[in-house]
């Protein structure tokens, strides 16, 4: 089965209120990246400069300690922060099997938002909106 970048990553939350022509520019600077089982995508404390989506096969995030907190499948995402400020990676993230993924490159994000003023417009709306979710009183 072929899966379309664009398709992709309009299921990512941080992409999701952008049009459609916005999605395909996007998509148009992502590049399709493999790792090998076992291979170190973003190590914690590098610098980060790539935003990652998965499209097939799974990866662990490690904590600095070295232990697993989270666990990476297809349609999930890491490198969000360091797309927005550039960064050090706030953990390691390792491949557990074969991984085909798709990377945005900061400067390519860059170059998009410069370009596309109307991405970076959609994109603070949903910032916002994850604060304000973040801000709201608990509830019981």
């Amino acid at each position: 089965m072929v899966v379309k970048a664009k398709d992709v990553i309009a299921q990512v939350p941080l992409f999701q209120d952008l049009q459609p022509r916005y999605l395909k520019r996007l998509a148009d600077r992502m590049d399709d990246q493999r790792f090998m089982e076992g291979a170190s995508i973003v190590r914690f404390g590098d610098i980060g400069d790539t935003f990652y989506v998965i499209v097939e096969g799974e990866a662990k995030v490690l904590a600095p300690s070295g232990r697993v907190v989270n666990r990476m499948r297809p349609g999930e995402f890491f490198g969000e922060i360091s797309l927005l400020d550039g960064g050090p990676r706030t953990a390691t993230v390792v491949a557990e099997t074969p991984i085909r993924m798709l990377a945005l490159s900061r400067k390519a994000f860059r170059e998009l938002i410069e370009n596309e003023p109307g991405v970076a417009v959609a994109m603070l709306k949903h910032a916002a909106a994850m604060l304000r979710r973040l801000e709201r009183p608990r509830s019981g």
